[in-house]
């Protein structure tokens, strides 16, 4: 730190004792309680899933993503959804305690990032709670 000039550097918590602490613990336990490989797990179950629930509702024109953060994309006739669609499926989700995001140019995209240590039981209600929503919300 003596050779950067005043300025150089900025950060409310750069250095800061007690949040290096919870860096260190955060790390040790997300590898040992592989969290990154049940990420992995648990991302190609919801994206089977996802994948499964497009088959049946073409709108989803899309899925993608890499571990647990994946996007779902809205489409009609290969155009982007009207985000009204995307909107109405998150409040849909929402009313079932299931919360959901939307993102994209278009808000056209449902952005799930559950946590590193959701389980399989947690991803298949998700997926559910979802189906119902598409079930309720596109007809």
């Amino acid at each position: 730190m003596k050779k950067w000039q005043p300025g150089t550097h900025g950060g409310t918590y750069g250095g800061n004792v007690l949040a290096c602490a919870a860096g260190v613990a955060t790390i040790r336990a997300m590898r040992d309680e592989d969290m990154p490989g049940n990420a992995a797990r648990r991302g190609v179950q919801l994206t089977t899933g996802l994948r499964k629930l497009q088959e049946e509702y073409p709108t989803i024109g899309d899925v993608r993503g890499l571990g647990l953060m994946i996007g779902t994309e809205f489409t009609v006739k290969g155009k982007p959804a009207d985000k009204a669609i995307t909107k109405a499926l998150i409040h849909a989700c929402e009313e079932r305690n299931l919360l959901l995001l939307s993102c994209g140019t278009y808000d056209n995209v449902i952005r799930w990032i559950p946590p590193l240590i959701v389980t399989e039981q947690q991803i298949n209600e998700a997926l559910g709670i979802f189906e119902d929503a598409l079930k309720e919300t596109i007809k």
